[in-house]
């Protein structure tokens, strides 16, 4: 059983950037590969990002490819999601999950979920 604790949503202007956090329970994080997800209001879950057990494999959405860094920090038991460049249609609640296995982009793939962290982005 995994437990997470999204943080760092919040308000901000278009062009500025939030560092989002997710904490992670229990004593086997480095066995989980991790993921963010975004989902905006009347639209469906997307995924944003994801990176392997180890962080070496990490792959991201199109829509937000060389703006967003997804990191690790296993000693720590927790993953990142820098956020820069923002959008108002990056404006969404986001999700931290973990898997399992192999990383995914599939948010089928993973076994559990935080309770999201909204951010807000303003034109």
């Amino acid at each position: 059983q995994v437990q997470l604790v999204e943080s760092g949503g919040g308000l901000v202007q278009a062009g500025g950037s939030l560092r989002l956090s997710c904490a992670a329970s229990g004593r086997t994080f480095s066995s989980y590969a991790m993921g963010w997800f975004r989902q905006a209001p009347e639209k469906e879950r997307e995924f944003v990002a994801a990176i392997s057990r180890s962080g070496i494999s990490i792959y991201y959405a199109d829509s937000v490819k060389g703006r967003f860094t997804i990191s690790r920090d296993n000693a720590k038991n927790t993953v990142y999601l820098q956020m820069n460049s923002l959008k108002p249609e990056d404006a969404a609640v986001y999700y931290c999950a973990a898997e399992y296995g192999l990383v995914s982009s599939s948010a089928n793939q993973y076994n559990y979920w935080g309770q999201g962290t909204q951010v807000t982005v303003s034109s």
